[in-house]
C-alpha cells in the first residue's frame, strides 16, 4: 500500500537540539548523532523535513522520567528514512516521534530498541511513526519491522502496512534474565499484509517457544488490525501473563492465537469477518487462559479458524510443541453469523490430550450453520453454565436453541433486544467480566453476552482506521 506522497520543504536538512532559545543544527547524520550526544534530559533533537537516504540512526541518550530526551521530525510525516535507513534506540526515557520509513528496507530490523545485544531501551516510546511498503524483493528474506527489546517500553499512534517478505510486523524478545517486560503497545493502526504462505508472517508475537514459559506483561490494546493476513496467526502470544484488550480485527484471514505459554487475558476485542474466507478469531492453547467480553462476528473460518477454537495437545510437549488446554475460561462473549462459533479439541489427528477442566459460561452464540458447537474431541471436559444458543442446532445432546431474535445496537453491534431471555440470566460473576465490551459496570445478574443491553453509555467505543494511527496520515 503506498503512502499518498507529499511536498516537502525546499530548505536543506538539518537537525536541531532545542534547549532553551539555542537551537544546534546539524545537515547530515554525524551530526545528528553529535545533538543526540550532547543531548540532555528535556532536550529535543528535530530532524530536518526532507528525504533521509540510508540513514543509520543510533538514538543512544539517557533521558529522565519527567524530562525525557526526544527525537521527532520538524513536520509529523515529512521527514521520509529511504533505502537502507533504520532506527536503534538504547538507553532510558527516549522518545521517537513522527518519522516515515518507505522506499527502502532495512535487516535486521528497521525500528529496534536496542544498540546492541548488551545495550538495550527501556522506559522508550516510539510514537506516531509509519513504515509502509518497507521490504526486500526477495519475498524469503526474513526481517523485522519493529523489535521491542528492554523494559517498559512503548508503540503508540504508529502505521504498518504493505510487508511483504518473511518475518514479523512487530515483535517482542524476552529479556534472558527471565523478569516481565511490561511493553505497551496501543492505538497502532496495522494496515494490510498479504498472504505470505508460510510461516513467519505474523503480525505481532510476543515472545518465542524458547521464551514462552517466562512471564512477559506486555498489554496490546486498542489497535486496529485491518485484513493482516500474513498468516494463520495474527497475533501469536508465546509468553505468559500478557493482555489483548479491546482491539478491532477487520476481515483478517487468521486468528488471535494464544500459542505458547499460559494465564493470557483476551478481552473485549471485535473480531470483524465480513464473510471472507479464513477469517478468524481465537485459538486457544495451553493453560488458564481467559477468553472474556468479545464479539466475533461474519467470521467464515472453520476448524482452527473458528469464532472460538480450543486445540487438542500433546503429551508431555516440547517448548515448540501443542500443550494441553487446561482451566480455559470463556465466558461473556457474543458469536454471531460466524461459519463456526466454537469448535472444542481441534486437532491434526497427532494431538490425543483434548481440553479438561474448562468452565464456557455466560456467552450467547448465533447463526444459522450446521451447528453452533463442533465437539471434536468428545472426551473434552467442559462445564457448561448459563449460555444461550440461537438459530442452528446447538450440536451438544440435550441442548435447544431459544428464541433470540437480534437488532443492531447503536454501537453498531448486534445484540438481543431488552427483556429477552439474555437480560439478568448470568448465574456466575467473573473477575474479569467486571466490565463489558463498551466498558461499562455490570450489574448483578449480569447480562448474557459481551454487553449489557440498555442502559448506562458507552466508556469506549469499537476502535478504527480513524481513532489509530498517528493523526498526519492521509487514509
Amino acid at each position: 500500500m503506498m503512502l499518498p506522497r507529499r511536498r516537502f520543504l525546499l530548505a536543506p536538512l538539518l537537525a536541531m537540539r532545542l534547549k532553551g532559545e539555542e537551537p544546534v543544527s546539524a545537515g547530515d547524520v554525524d551530526r545528528l548523532h553529535q545533538a543526540i550526544r550532547e543531548a540532555r534530559p528535556g532536550d529535543t533533537v528535530v530532524m530536518g523535513d526532507g528525504v533521509w537516504a540510508n540513514a543509520d540512526i543510533r538514538f543512544e541518550a539517557e533521558g529522565a522520567a519527567d524530562s525525557p530526551i526526544s527525537l521527532r521530525a520538524q513536520t509529523p510525516g515529512n521527514v521520509v528514512l529511504t533505502g537502507a535507513s533504520r532506527l536503534r534506540l538504547a538507553g532510558r526515557h527516549l522518545v521517537a516521534d513522527g518519522l516515515l520509513f518507505r522506499d527502502g528496507w532495512a535487516e535486521p530490523d528497521v525500528i529496534a530498541f536496542r544498540t546492541s545485544s548488551t545495550r538495550l531501551a527501556s522506559h522508550s516510546r516510539v510514537t506516531r511513526c509509519a513504515i509502509v511498503d518497507y521490504s526486500p524483493p526477495d519475498a524469503t528474506r526474513d526481517s523485522k519491522w519493529v523489535s521491542i527489546y528492554g523494559f517498559r517500553n512503548r508503540v503508540d499512534r504508529c502505521y504498518f502496512a504493505g510487508k511483504t517478505n518473511l518475518g514479523t510486523t512487530l515483535v517482542v524478545w524476552l529479556p534472558t534474565s527471565g523478569e516481565p517486560n511490561y511493553h505497551w503497545i496501543e492505538r497502532n493502526h496495522f494496515g494490510p499484509r498479504r498472504l505470505l504462505g508460510v510461516n513467519g508472517a505474523e503480525t505481532i508475537r510476543v515472545g518465542d517457544s524458547a521464551t514462552s514459559l517466562q512471564t512477559s506483561m506486555t498489554v496490546v490494546e486498542f489497535n486496529y488490525f485491518e485484513r493482516c493476513n500474513g498468516e494463520i496467526e495474527i497475533i501469536s502470544s508465546k509468553s505468559c501473563e500478557n493482555i489483548y484488550r479491546a482491539n478491532t480485527f477487520f476481515e483478517c484471514e487468521g486468528t488471535l492465537t494464544l500459542r505458547h505459554g499460559n494465564r493470557c487475558l483476551v478481552d473485549a476485542n471485535t473480531f470483524l469477518g465480513g464473510g471472507r474466507g479464513q477469517t478468524g478469531g481465537v485459538r486457544v492453547i495451553g493453560e488458564d487462559h481467559r477468553v472474556v467480553d468479545n464479539y466475533f462476528e461474519g467470521l467464515a473460518g472453520t476448524g482452527n479458524r473458528a469464532a472460538i477454537a480450543m486445540l487438542s495437545g500433546i503429551p508431555d510437549s516440547p517448548l515448540n510443541g501443542y500443550f494441553q488446554v487446561k482451566r480455559a475460561l470463556i465466558a461473556h462473549n457474543t458469536v454471531v453469523h460466524c461459519a463456526r462459533p466454537l469448535a472444542i479439541g481441534v486437532n491434526d489427528g497427532t494431538r490425543p490430550l483434548a481440553p479438561e477442566n474448562c468452565l464456557i459460561a455466560n456467552n450467547l452464540f448465533s447463526g444459522t450453520r450446521p451447528v453452533l458447537v463442533e465437539l471434536i474431541d468428545p472426551q473434552s471436559r467442559i462445564e457448561w453454565d448459563t449460555n444461550l444458543f440461537h438459530g442452528a442446532p446447538v450440536g451438544l445432546a440435550g441442548v435447544e436453541p431459544v428464541q433470540l431474535p437480534l437488532e443492531r445496537g447503536p454501537h453498531g453491534y448486534l445484540q438481543p433486544g431488552e427483556g429477552s431471555a439474555a437480560e439478568g440470566a448470568a448465574l456466575r460473576e467473573f473477575a474479569e467480566s467486571r466490565l463489558d465490551l463498551l466498558g461499562r459496570e455490570r450489574p448483578r445478574p449480569a447480562d448474557i453476552g459481551c454487553m449489557q443491553l440498555g442502559g448506562a453509555p458507552a466508556q469506549r467505543s469499537r476502535v478504527s482506521a480513524w481513532d489509530t494511527g498517528p493523526e498526519w496520515l492521509e487514509r
